[in-house]
């Protein structure tokens, strides 16, 4: 699905990751493999450091504490806020949204639209076209975009896959009318057969939780984790990115009329550092041009791996001279999409940690 946006800008990021670090190393012993393989895989995939919450963190936690740190230190006034799309995959419960929990832990105004959405590695994308198509509406002029997830509770200890990228953080994006932007392209689509190639089986309605769902087992690769941890289909998911993420950034460079040489940057979700070169020596675009070390420094942050690039790769000035960005989520669903835009004139662009 190909869309258009006018008259919008993102007008700051602020990225909230815990102090609590976690490395590679300090975690070899409680795999069934060697220590000698895990360095090897760690060598391959760019595996290192990555930030996850102390247990009974959740995720209004992270989320409060960002709005917080902006109220304080970038005089955000919650007043202004008119909308509030919360993306997450780890609510803090089934019912309510975890919207409603941040609404009413700080000074929002009631007369506020809030809602959330269950979205994985495409979640800032899909939250940014839900957030430009609120800001369509004539009473409707800022959007808090809220990306948010703490997975590393649903890894198990023992799963080599997935446990070693998985990292915790938070995000919030200011997104404000402004009829002098330019305009926004965005592509989203969808393959729902691969449902199952990220997923947690326990949980929900479907395979409610019960002594017999926590039991853990080996899988054949030596993965030790249960119905209630997050599974990994890594073939499935490498071999889905290599073959639409391409397509995808050569059509929406198409639709936007640009090149992937006036592109300044393509910042994408953040799988690991071996999949994204892979990706830009695909394309063809210079690493300079792609940031790819997030995973080595603070992990897979999932929906949130976008803004966390934007917060730790680059400062504020940068973009005081406008830069054309190409912005790609691709994971859980499966779902990819991309959007086209430039960055210019942030309010902010910062980082606190909780």
């Amino acid at each position: 699905m190909k869309m258009e946006f006018e008259g919008a800008k993102i007008s700051g990021v602020h990225l909230v990751v815990p102090k609590n670090e976690i490395s590679f190393e300090s975690e070899i012993d409680q795999y069934t493999f060697s220590a000698a393989q895990s360095r090897k895989l760690k060598s391959v995939m760019g595996y290192d450091r990555r930030r996850v919450v102390e247990p009974g963190v959740v995720s209004s936690d992270l989320v409060i504490s960002g709005f917080k740190h902006l109220i304080i230190n970038e005089n955000l006034d919650l007043e202004s806020i008119d909308a509030l799309v919360l993306v997450t995959q780890t609510p803090d419960y089934l019912i309510p949204g975890t919207s409603f929990i941040v609404h009413n832990a700080l000074p929002f105004k009631k007369d506020i639209v809030c809602m959330d959405l269950n979205q994985g590695c495409s979640g800032f994308i899909n939250g940014m076209i839900a957030s430009l198509s609120l800001l369509e509406q004539r009473n409707i002029n800022r959007v808090a975009l809220v990306n948010v997830d703490v997975l590393s509770r649903l890894v198990a200890f023992g799963d080599r896959n997935s446990r070693p990228i998985i990292g915790d953080a938070a995000s919030i994006t200011i997104v404000d009318s402004n009829e002098s932007s330019s305009s926004i392209s965005c592509v989203s689509k969808v393959d729902g057969s691969g449902w199952d190639a990220l997923m947690i089986p326990a949980g929900g309605m479907k395979m409610r939780p019960s002594d017999e769902t926590a039991e853990s087992r080996e899988d054949e690769s030596g993965n030790v984790r249960s119905l209630n941890d997050l599974v990994m289909k890594g073939d499935a998911v490498f071999n889905f990115v290599m073959k639409e993420v391409p397509l995808l950034i050569e059509d929406i460079c198409l639709d936007s009329q640009l090149s992937k040489v006036d592109i300044d940057y393509f910042v994408f979700h953040q799988p690991n550092p071996f999949m994204l070169k892979k990706i830009a020596n695909k394309l063809e675009i210079p690493l300079a041009k792609m940031p790819h070390k997030l995973v080595s420094e603070f992990g897979n942050s999932s929906g949130v791996s976008i803004p966390a690039v934007l917060c730790t790769s680059f400062e504020r000035q940068e973009f005081d001279v406008g830069k054309k960005m190409c912005l790609a989520g691709f994971g859980v669903g499966l779902s990819w999409g991309a959007m086209v835009m430039e960055l210019e004139k942030l309010e902010f662009l910062s980082l606190s940690q909780f």
